[in-house]
């Protein structure tokens, strides 16, 4: 076997708080890949950062002007938070191969809208990678989204097809649950070829959560689950919170801030005047595990029963969130990525990494099984530095 390339994964997602950089030594492609963590790092967004994306991620108070600003901003952020690893790394950016960099999405419209007489699907993630390669002097590839969504797929989830190469199993049924802004879940039954891949996006992970904990305690997050620990949940609140439409929609689909952010999080606010707040974190928590559980109910139980579950994302440090998921899945071995050689913060970037390689080696890396794409398709544009 080869000694194989570094290659820096970079991940900014629904939470908006950080840049999650880690470098990989990659081996081989395709169903030989074989993947070592070597670093990992979390890199801070400035202050006031989150609040302009935010701002400028619904159409309501966007400007092009402060968007197309944000897509030259972001792409140097990535470029620091690149050098800034391979420096924590002792590794010299010129021995580094690729960059892989999933940019930070403002806007994702999955279902098909009519203009002009064509049905478009769309996507839009900033942090320009010809930028982030002129930055950094390494090939960066970006852009992951938009070629699965030419060819009529949601172009998310994308993580799904990293899952399969690195845990199928010809022995286990896996659920992986990836918890970061958005839940998305994968599932693989024992032997499992591409084809037979379930993957989907549940519904919120910590996006309502960390809304609420901002919101009512200038925190950005609710530290190991202990807010939602200490309140009660309405079964009023929950009620309404459950009868959500995108529950109940067939996948292939996605989701994010569109359909589970701020004005959702209003709505939430609105309806629960006069309740404790504590309560109110722990039925939005006690929300995101039933969606996990509500989505299997609905689209997998049939097909498959899991044996392990393997968490990752920041909400695998929430307890709340693990001992909601233990209760609605008694008997099955709940672990955490960490325990795989790849830690459950890192998971994301390690997989936009691994895209970048696939990419490279001229292999298709969407599952149209599970966004809905009429056919395989290389994913993202290389962008040489």
């Amino acid at each position: 076997m080869t000694r194989g390339q570094l290659v820096v994964g970079l991940m900014s997602g629904t939470s908006l708080d950080s840049i999650d950089a880690a470098l990989v030594r990659v081996r081989g492609s395709g169903l030989r890949t074989r993947v070592q963590q070597l670093a990992y790092a979390a890199y801070p967004f400035p202050r006031g950062l989150k609040r302009l994306i935010l701002k400028n991620s619904v159409p309501e108070t966007s400007r092009v002007d402060e968007i197309a600003r944000l897509n030259m901003l972001l792409a140097a952020l990535y470029a620091e938070a690149v050098k800034r690893l391979a420096r924590r790394a002792r590794v010299p950016l010129s021995r580094i191969a690729l960059i892989g960099s999933h940019g930070q999405t403002i806007h994702h419209l999955p279902r098909p809208h009519s203009l002009f007489g064509r049905r478009i699907r769309a996507t839009l993630q900033i942090g320009d990678p010809s930028a982030l390669a002129a930055l950094t002097g390494v090939t960066t590839i970006g852009d992951f989204r938009v070629a699965d969504m030419a060819v009529g797929g949601q172009g998310a989830p994308l993580v799904p097809y990293f899952d399969w190469l690195m845990f199928r199993s010809t022995n286990v049924n896996r659920l992986l649950l990836n918890i970061g802004g958005i839940t998305n879940i994968t599932v693989l039954p024992k032997n499992c070829g591409r084809d037979d891949v379930i993957a989907f996006d549940t519904g919120p992970g910590n996006m309502v959560v960390d809304s609420l904990m901002h919101e009512f305690y200038g925190r950005e997050f609710d530290s190991g689950g202990r807010t939602a620990a200490r309140g009660i949940v309405s079964l009023e609140l929950f009620g309404r919170m459950s009868r959500h439409p995108y529950l109940r929609r067939q996948p292939p689909k996605s989701t994010g801030r569109e359909e589970f952010g701020e004005e959702f999080v209003r709505d939430l606010l609105h309806s629960a005047k006069g309740y404790d707040r504590e309560d109110i974190v722990a039925t939005a928590s006690q929300f995101t595990a039933f969606a996990v559980y509500d989505g299997y109910r609905r689209f997998v139980r049939h097909r498959m029963r899991p044996e392990e579950i393997i968490i990752s994302g920041g909400g695998a440090k929430n307890r709340f969130f693990i001992d909601e998921l233990r209760r609605y899945f008694p008997g099955v071995r709940i672990s955490e990525i960490d325990e795989f050689g790849i830690s459950s913060d890192a998971k994301e970037a390690v997989c936009f990494a691994v895209l970048a390689n696939e990419t490279m080696a001229g292999n298709s890396s969407n599952l149209p099984t599970v966004t809905g794409a009429t056919k395989r398709v290389v994913l993202g544009k290389v962008c040489h530095a």
